[in-house]
């Protein structure tokens, strides 16, 4: 049975007209704004909501994007920013950078030790000097290539029979050179000295590395023979019979 009518008051009428047809207003504006901006318009479910992220000239995707980390794989290491990690000489960077270095060494191939050498977009970063893209090309490659082309003629006629041992980084002496020291914006660890290993007709032979330095915790060759120059040409720092001796140093 029917309960009793009781009449709705002036308000509650306005009320049952009025709330029906702002929803039907609203929907029809978010369906032309939806068209407007060229998707394709899809009215949610109720209790839903939906976010679409459009890029100019792609197709819409939905759901918020996702940023990849750029990695080592996609972009050289040396435009990546400097870290504070320290360095090992036994990393699979490392030891693949040594035996690229002295192949070149005994092969008289300078450009094939460029992977042991350190990237020139971290040595623009790393100094605080105008022209320092320049500075990497015209002086520290330059004497790279020098220094790798005295050490082949070092180990002789014979050069390309020599065989990689080891390379000896005396890890005791590596140290941290601050920002600010030695015209440089970053930080980086240092370590001189450090002893190329090799064998040639049977007999141990070794020649140094005057300086590495570290970028984002890996080794690289900033100066082979020497770092400050005894004058033109190439420098074979303390070629010896034997492994060899590392002296310490607090250069930069």
């Amino acid at each position: 049975m029917a309960g009793p009518h009781i009449p709705l008051s002036r308000r509650q009428r306005l009320l049952r007209r009025f709330v029906p047809l702002v929803a039907a207003t609203a929907t029809l504006l978010w369906l032309v704004v939806s068209a407007l901006d060229g998707g394709t318009p899809t009215v949610p479910a109720a209790g839903t909501r939906t976010t679409t992220a459009r890029v100019v000239g792609t197709a819409p995707t939905t759901s918020s994007t996702t940023t990849v980390p750029v990695t080592t794989t996609t972009s050289a290491a040396g435009a990546l920013p400097q870290t504070g990690a320290f360095p090992s000489s036994s990393s699979p960077r490392f030891q693949a950078a040594m035996a690229e270095l002295f192949g070149a060494v005994a092969h008289g191939n300078p450009a094939a030790a460029a992977g042991a050498f350190f990237p020139e977009a971290a040595y623009v970063q790393l100094k605080s000097i105008p022209g320092a893209a320049a500075d990497y090309e015209n002086r520290l490659v330059a004497e790279y290539d020098q220094d790798i082309t005295a050490a082949t003629a070092a180990l002789g006629p014979d050069a390309a029979s020599a065989t990689l041992t080891s390379v000896d980084v005396p890890m005791q002496y590596a140290h941290w050179v601050p920002p600010g020291e030695c015209e440089n914006s970053l930080g980086y660890f240092e370590v001189a000295n450090s002893r190329v290993v090799y064998d040639l007709g049977g007999v141990t032979r070794s020649f140094g590395i005057a300086s590495l330095i570290s970028w984002r915790g890996e080794w690289y060759v900033v100066h082979l023979g020497a770092i400050l120059r005894p004058g033109a040409g190439g420098v074979v720092l303390d070629p010896t019979t034997g492994p060899g001796s590392s002296a310490p140093s607090t250069t930069c």
